[in-house]
């Protein structure tokens, strides 16, 4: 799911500030930009996000800033090798007649003539980027658990309509009955006379036929399963994976439900929980 946390700490020379951002992903994809002094820690960072940030696609960037004109390192010329490489490229010059005047600066910038101290971080700078990364967890963290809560009202609201739909499918399921006898005897009166019909034959065709369509299983079913949808979604721990499942239970109880109604009104019913199941699996994206 999304998410967005940054903190700041100040040092007196030093400014650290870090950011987490994340979009949707079924697993953790962690990317870091890390100044090179902190290289080191990449593994203990990557470990507590590993630990912290269960799932989706993560930038974590950490930036520092240098105060009142603070170096950030320093840096000092080999002048025995900077003078040799001067010499052999005046010498080169001379023989081929070329001119010499920016040899100096062409010197400088070959391998090894500038050397910048190694940097490394003090015991308590690190402790303090440590808890500006904790505090961007906790606002990171705090961003996902707002946009939660509207995932969750807006999951609950599509499941009720799901239930609505289908206390709705029971008013008009009894009604299917005499309109199904209604349509067979009057099929079997085109078809031939009425003579030589046997009504016994008959009413034992339609009560295995109209078992066929017997849809009691599918709807009690389906209600424990939007009741265990419900019930899901107030358990703390992260139940993305398993909201998805039920879902997927949900729609094969749909589905039945379709295949079986034979009436129009409970059709469009069904298509209404189609729809809304559909937005439901979208928003599981979303959820951890």
């Amino acid at each position: 799911m999304t998410g967005y946390g940054i903190a700041t700490s100040d040092s007196g020379s030093t400014k650290y500030t870090v950011e987490i951002k994340s979009l949707n992903s079924k697993f953790l994809e962690l990317a870091l930009r890390l100044p090179k002094i902190f290289s080191d820690k990449e593994f203990q960072l990557r470990n507590d996000c590993n630990k912290q940030i269960e799932r989706g696609k993560v930038n974590l960037s950490i930036t520092i800033e240098q105060q009142n004109g603070a170096a950030v390192r320093a840096a000092g010329i080999d002048t025995a090798l900077l003078k040799n490489y001067y010499e052999q490229l005046k010498a080169v010059s001379d023989d081929l007649g070329e001119p010499t005047t920016n040899l100096l600066q062409l010197a400088l910038g070959l391998p090894e003539v500038v050397k910048y101290d190694e940097e490394t971080v003090s015991e308590d700078e690190w402790k303090l980027v440590e808890k500006t990364f904790n505090q961007a967890v906790a606002a990171f963290q705090q961003f996902r658990t707002d946009e939660g809560n509207v995932l969750e009202g807006d999951l609950k609201y599509r499941i009720n309509i799901i239930l609505q739909n289908l206390a709705l499918v029971e008013i008009e399921e009894p009604k299917r009955v005499p309109v199904i006898r209604e349509r067979l005897n009057q099929f079997l009166l085109e078809a031939t006379n009425r003579e030589a019909i046997d009504q016994n034959r008959f009413e034992q065709e339609l009560i295995y036929y109209i078992d066929k369509l017997d849809i009691t299983e599918e709807k009690i079913r389906l209600k424990s399963h939007c009741d265990y949808f419900i019930e899901t979604l107030k358990n703390a721990d992260a139940n993305g994976k398993k909201l998805g499942f039920i879902a997927q239970e949900i729609g094969r109880e749909v589905n039945t439900l379709g295949s079986k109604a034979n009436d129009a009104n409970m059709q469009k019913l069904v298509v209404g929980m189609k729809e809304e199941l559909e937005k439901i699996k979208e928003q599981l994206l979303n959820v951890l």
